[in-house]
């Protein structure tokens, strides 16, 4: 395992690297960024070279990727354009995505799982019909529509929710409406990945022979079926906690939350070079160690899965 995890890591480091150039490239040289810093006024020359000399956007864009990503390794980020520390606005906006993406893949998994089992369980019967029609529904609304419907029947209608934006600092309990827009696409679809693993799984031989040695549904559902029907699904929600994270903005836009989202947002708006690099940096980081934690999950899932 020790060794397996070793050469995983290695080989994060070429996908880190490509992904972290590509991603520079797209953001520098397909844009301007002092043109940004002065908005619909053209720069003095002077100036402007004296800025790009600054920001070392002089040089050719692989010194540049090299010289950032030095920043980087010394917990430098940048400056954004309006004077704040890149890392700062981190240290604030991560913590307040983290926690709603928290929520939201605690009901994915609760939920979702609950669902397909139920569904998978009952194949072809009126209940898993539903499901499927429902699943359905809610993977072919776009998520502003759900969000500002759910935002204004709980909030504005119900008043099931004490308010309809969350505040500055972004508590759990303001973050179950949100957490439940964010999470309805991906429920879904763990709903469907598990309802489709349960129902080839519970016909498998080792499922009839748990059955045929007298062992209790319960045991035989928790023990035997749902522990090998649920490594898609694993897979699924593994890669999802990144996507999570850095796919919040429409979500982080209808709730006033100041997270990722919303600073990615604006950091595309105003073209906010730094801010836009660093964040999408430190999201790829997520995805890799996602992928990672996904697959020493396997092994436990199934003990048949040895990593050499």
């Amino acid at each position: 395992m020790g060794r397996y995890v070793i050469r995983r890591l290695l080989q994060m480091i070429p996908v880190f690297i490509g992904s972290t150039f590509l991603i520079f490239f797209m953001v520098y040289a397909l844009g301007d960024p002092v043109a940004a810093l002065f908005g619909d006024k053209a720069p003095d020359p002077a100036t402007a070279a004296r800025i790009r000399k600054d920001l070392y956007l002089d040089r050719p864009l692989w010194e540049q990727y090299l010289h950032y990503m030095g920043q980087i390794f010394q917990g430098d980020f940048g400056t954004a354009f309006n004077g704040q520390k890149v890392t700062e606005l981190m240290a604030t906006s991560f913590p307040v995505t983290l926690r709603l993406t928290i929520v939201a893949i605690l009901i994915e998994i609760l939920v979702g799982i609950t669902l397909g089992v139920v569904s998978g369980l009952r194949r072809g019967k009126a209940i898993d019909t539903s499901v499927l029609v429902l699943t359905l529904v809610v993977i072919s609304v776009p998520t502003f529509v759900t969000g500002y419907l759910l935002q204004f029947v709980f909030a504005v209608k119900w008043h099931w929710v004490k308010r309809a934006s969350v505040s500055q600092d972004a508590p759990f309990d303001e973050l179950i409406l949100p957490g439940v827009v964010l999470a309805l696409v991906s429920l879904a679809y763990v709903t469907r990945l598990t309802r489709t693993s349960i129902a080839e799984n519970v016909k498998a031989d080792y499922v009839r022979t748990a059955v045929a040695k007298g062992l209790p549904r319960r045991r035989v559902i928790t023990r035997h079926l749902l522990r090998n029907s649920l490594i898609p699904v694993v897979t699924f929600i593994g890669t999802d906690i990144g996507a999570l994270m850095g796919g919040a903005i429409v979500t982080e836009r209808i709730f006033n939350i100041h997270g990722v989202g919303y600073q990615l947002y604006q950091g595309i708006l105003r073209n906010n070079s730094p801010t836009v690099v660093g964040f999408v940096t430190i999201l790829v980081i997520v995805f890799l160690l996602a992928n990672l934690l996904v697959d020493l999950l396997y092994a436990v899932l199934d003990p048949r899965i040895r990593y050499a």
